[in-house]
């Protein structure tokens, strides 16, 4: 092969001026289009549930920066008060609130890690954990509801089925679209754009079947679009007082939490309705699925945990209810 000698020099220099460029502009502020990226790493939720700590932290005389020993008192005029998750939670926080801005973290400092530690033994973790939502208390739920015979309920009717039968995070459900649903003769598969494990946007889909009965979560669903009149957008939208439908905005996760409370309220009262939240859907589904003897496989393909340790947090509790007696 013929080399033109006549290009090295101006090869060199090319070469050399592409790689000066990228270094120096390593060394400036990042642009805006590198800060929107990176802020995109985080979802908009964690963002705000971050803001929040932090607000908490500066309310009760923390600053950013802080030091270590603002740190440690704000962990130990809370402990006790508030959940130890809930103290973790807040350390990440206050945490990031330094590093973003290249400061540092008075989280690493042993001082700070040392309360929290003694909080952690003094107060234990254990979780709260939500009542698990199965099938008799759904048709309960369900008997409740229809008597109400308006939108409201037939939408929380809609909710509460759907979210059980796909074994739905809340925030998955209310981010459910019209354009998300592929009907089939046996039933309906939903597409879940975005989740907790999820977050590049991967996407997986959820199949719902028919079901025998006037409980079957893809013809009561069916009914509620046809009410309402959806055929695009959020399926789970906003009812105000006058039984309207408010705009084509979904539910916020925390509707959901509240929908099922009020529905466990109609059946069992407050201190029922205290014990449960949008996850005891989820966690009903993995409970029945267990109850009836569906392989952990099989539970996990709906659910779509990632792992099977999890999951078995749902799974065991109802199997040591199947040991049998030795006497």
């Amino acid at each position: 092969m013929r080399v033109d000698q006549s290009m090295p020099a101006a090869s060199t220099s090319t070469k050399s001026s592409s790689v000066q460029k990228p270094l120096k502009t390593a060394q400036a502020k990042p642009s805006a289009l590198v800060a929107s990226y990176a802020a995109a790493a985080q979802s908009n939720a964690t963002t705000r549930s971050y803001d929040a700590d932090v607000r908490h932290f500066k309310q009760y005389g923390g600053s950013i920066p802080a030091t270590p020993t603002m740190v440690a008192e704000y962990l130990a005029n809370f402990a006790g008060i508030l959940a130890v998750s809930t103290l973790q939670h807040r350390l990440i926080a206050i945490h990031r609130a330094h590093t973003d801005q290249g400061l540092p973290s008075p989280v690493t400092n042993s001082l700070v890690k040392r309360t929290m530690q003694g909080i952690r033994r003094t107060f234990g973790i254990k979780q709260r954990r939500v009542t698990a939502l199965v099938k008799d208390d759904l048709l309960e739920m369900m008997i409740h509801i229809d008597k109400q015979m308006t939108m409201r309920a037939a939408r929380d009717k809609a909710l509460i089925l759907v979210g059980f039968a796909g074994a739905f995070r809340r925030s998955e459900l209310v981010r459910l679209r019209y354009e998300d649903i592929t009907q089939y003769d046996s039933g309906m598969e939903l597409l879940i754009r975005r989740s907790k494990t999820d977050q590049e946007g991967a996407g997986r889909t959820v199949f719902i079947p028919y079901a025998h009965g006037n409980r079957c979560p893809v013809k009561i669903l069916k009914r509620w679009l046809a009410l309402a009149d959806i055929e695009s957008g959020p399926l789970f939208r906003p009812i105000n007082r006058h039984d309207q439908i408010v705009g084509t905005k979904a539910l916020t996760p925390q509707s959901v939490a509240l929908i099922v409370k009020a529905s466990m309220r109609m059946v069992a009262g407050d201190e029922a309705a205290k014990m449960v939240a949008g996850h005891s859907l989820r966690a009903g589904y993995c409970t029945e699925a267990a109850t009836v003897g569906m392989p952990a496989h099989i539970i996990q393909e709906t659910t779509g945990h990632r792992s099977l340790t999890v999951l078995a947090g749902y799974i065991r509790p109802v199997a040591k209810r199947k040991i049998p007696s030795l006497l």
